[in-house]
């Protein structure tokens, strides 16, 4: 038994992060109405986790292999459960989302170091069980987010959502420092330099401006100057992005990514598979979790139900059927779990109306999640193995990388075309439809009716249904395009490769730091 303890440490650490990001959709009604906050400060919530963790990865695992995996692995713990801490305790909505920025930054350390540490601890036959109990662990963890966060915020508190990770924390850090090896270092004369900061810098900056413009898009207007601003504070951020990485490549330095694998049309397309997958099937569960709770009136408990079929499914295919699908080419699961994604957004954008019911989106949140259990698995695996085997673990971080990035891109994109659908049915029918639409897209759908005059709150109560129903169609509709996009360019570029297995690791320990497992579990929203 003594030998499986460095796996529960790593299984904790693991569990809280994931479980934190499904955890919250269903409390976000509840904190919008304790703190008073906005649609575009609940997008916040979700994305400053989001964007930090994809901004963060790679970075995180340059560091790990300067500094060692287990030492970054128990400081991302401590930041997180800091962040936790300052989470519960936020006073408002501002300090709410930068508490969930850092947070992400702790997430980001646990997430680039946990498969290293596995992979170092554990040999043969011993570590794919590891890695296997690992995974579902993982499964697990985001398949009862949405009840454990229902559970939590319906007895106790939006607040203990966070506070929970408290405990978990602890323990994970003092049994990681018991029980798992500390690993090799790199020599303090070689550290200067190895990690890409300008790099981290230009992107994280590239990728918060376009999400703050997107996300203010829905309140201002595409043409307002600080939308503009935002956008052309991305565009010269990624301009920079792509200099600094292709001066530091051409100088024999280790850029957070090589841009010459995106030359590769596999690589390429195994990108923007991830991206697209990631934001096609969890962008819109933010405004399903407002829609269940603020219009039908469902407790936290019972929307966190609601909310299951998903998580539940992709777990169950991913256990299933991810033994077998490593033998196929990986275009084919990948794209066709594209193609599934997509065909469960369609079948929710079929169910919704303004009679729909929770149980209206069990078959499409199932099917959709059919599709994330069968392309997540061989996500890595099909990454790394389309690079040179020095790039390997490059690649593995810049999958989750570019599925972080998806999530956080598609939350703002679909709250932006949610706003504009709501705003365009109000108009003509209330005095301020721009306040009106930004209220429902903010779960005050009842107070909305509350302000009502006397007499023709019934009427009030079914125009918000049928507006909220218009506005869930087109998010649901441009969701299930973007999987589609993403399924066509996965099979069409995608092709078969051999793979490089890396030594001392089951995926691949390259420049970027991370070790990744060769079989990907399939997490709900992360």
């Amino acid at each position: 038994m003594r030998k499986w303890w460095p796996l529960v440490a790593v299984c904790l650490g693991a569990f809280i992060l994931l479980v934190d990001v499904t955890i919250v959709n269903v409390a976000l009604p509840q904190m919008a109405e304790a703190l008073d906050a906005p649609f575009s400060s609940l997008q916040w919530v979700v994305d400053a986790y989001a964007l930090s963790l994809a901004a963060l990865l790679l970075a995180a695992g340059s560091i790990a292999d300067l500094f060692g995996h287990r030492k970054l692995y128990v400081s991302g713990l401590a930041l997180f459960a800091l962040a936790s801490l300052a989470c519960g305790l936020a006073p408002n909505a501002g300090v709410l989302v930068a508490a969930r920025a850092v947070q992400g930054a702790g997430g980001a350390a646990m997430f680039a170091t946990s498969a290293a540490l596995l992979g170092a601890t554990y040999q043969g036959r011993d570590r794919g069980t590891a890695f296997g109990i690992w995974g579902a662990v993982n499964g697990a963890a985001a398949a009862t987010g949405p009840i454990l966060g229902g559970l939590l915020t319906e007895h106790i508190g939006w607040q203990a959502i966070f506070l929970v990770n408290l405990p978990i924390a602890a323990v994970a850090i003092l049994l990681t420092l018991r029980v798992v090896r500390a690993d090799r270092t790199a020599r303090p004369q070689a550290r200067t330099g190895r990690v890409d900061i300008p790099g981290a810098v230009t992107f994280t900056l590239a990728a918060a401006a376009v999400t703050y413009g997107l996300i203010r898009s829905a309140e201002t207007g595409w043409t307002s100057p600080t939308v503009i601003i935002s956008f052309a504070v991305a565009a010269a951020s990624l301009i920079a992005f792509v200099l600094v990485e292709t001066r530091l490549g051409r100088r024999g330095g280790q850029p957070m990514l090589d841009l010459a694998l995106l030359r590769r049309p596999s690589f390429a397309g195994l990108m923007g598979g991830a991206l697209l997958l990631q934001g096609g099937a969890f962008g819109c569960l933010v405004l399903v979790s407002l829609w269940l709770q603020s219009v039908l009136g469902l407790g936290p408990v019972e929307g966190g139900l609601a909310l299951t079929p998903m998580a539940v499914v992709s777990f169950l295919v991913a256990a299933i059927a991810g033994r077998h699908i490593q033998r196929l080419a990986p275009r084919l699961p990948i794209g066709i779990g594209l193609l599934l994604i997509a065909a469960g957004m369609y079948l929710l954008y079929d169910a919704m109306s303004a009679d729909a019911t929770a149980s209206s989106l069990a078959i499409g949140l199932a099917v959709g999640g059919a599709g994330v259990g069968l392309a997540t698995p061989v996500l890595v695996s099909a990454a790394t193995g389309s690079v040179p085997p020095q790039r390997m673990g490059m690649a593995a971080g810049a999958v989750n990388t570019f599925r972080q990035l998806g999530m956080t891109l598609a939350i703002a994109v679909l709250g932006a075309v949610f706003t504009h659908t709501a705003q365009k049915r109000l108009s003509g029918l209330v005095p301020d439809a721009h306040e009106a639409a930004s209220a429902l897209a903010g779960g005050q759908a009842q107070r909305l009716v509350a302000a009502a005059p006397h007499g023709s709150q019934a009427e009030a109560r079914e125009l918000i249904h049928r507006v909220f129903a218009d506005g869930m169609q087109d998010v649901f509709l441009c969701a299930a395009a973007a999987a589609a996009v993403g399924g066509l360019l996965v099979l069409a570029l995608v092709r078969p490769t051999p793979t490089h297995p890396a030594p001392g690791t089951p995926g691949a320990a390259g420049p970027a730091g991370s070790a990744e497992p060769a079989e990907e579990p399939a997490t709900v929203g992360q």
